[in-house]
């Protein structure tokens, strides 16, 4: 079972409802064999560029932040870390890019759990690995390839 424990703090009334989060969630996390959590954390630009210049150094507004949690060898947990998502920024960015808002935000969340479960695209071979993963996940809840959709308002 993978549970999601919501934090709210962005003012945006466009948000999709928790159901959704789930099933995107739940879309790669497929192994009933394994519990899972993850903190997903919803929020405006200043506490996205507060947390970006924190832990990468840069002073701008991003779309998702992943926090991969690592336990301590003698620990158990089910945890597998945080994202944190700027709502504005996927609101502008699905209008800049003429996508629907709820596709591309199951694109941000499925992106950001990629992270948490080690995928990266430091390099070219890393991206299209991970690319390739993200368009497979998003085909299998019926979303069109995030790097060629044209139009779906």
């Amino acid at each position: 079972m993978n549970i999601l424990d919501f934090q709210i703090v962005s003012k945006s009334e466009h948000l999709p409802s928790q159901a959704m989060f789930q099933t995107w969630v739940d879309a790669i996390l497929t192994d009933e064999s394994q519990d899972s959590e993850i903190v997903i954390r919803i929020v405006d630009e200043d506490e996205m560029i507060q947390f970006n210049d924190q832990y990468r150094g840069k002073k701008s507004v991003t779309n998702i932040l992943s926090f991969p949690f690592d336990p301590p060898e003698q620990a158990e947990s089910d945890l597998l870390g945080d994202l944190l998502v700027c709502a504005p920024v996927v609101e502008i960015e699905a209008q800049q890019q003429n996508k629907s808002l709820v596709h591309h935000w199951a694109h941000m969340i499925i992106h950001g759990v990629l992270h948490l479960i080690g995928y990266d695209h430091i390099d070219d071979l890393e991206a299209e690995e991970m690319e390739a993963l993200e368009i497979k996940i998003l085909k299998i809840i019926k979303i069109n390839n995030p790097y060629e959709e044209i139009s779906v308002k």
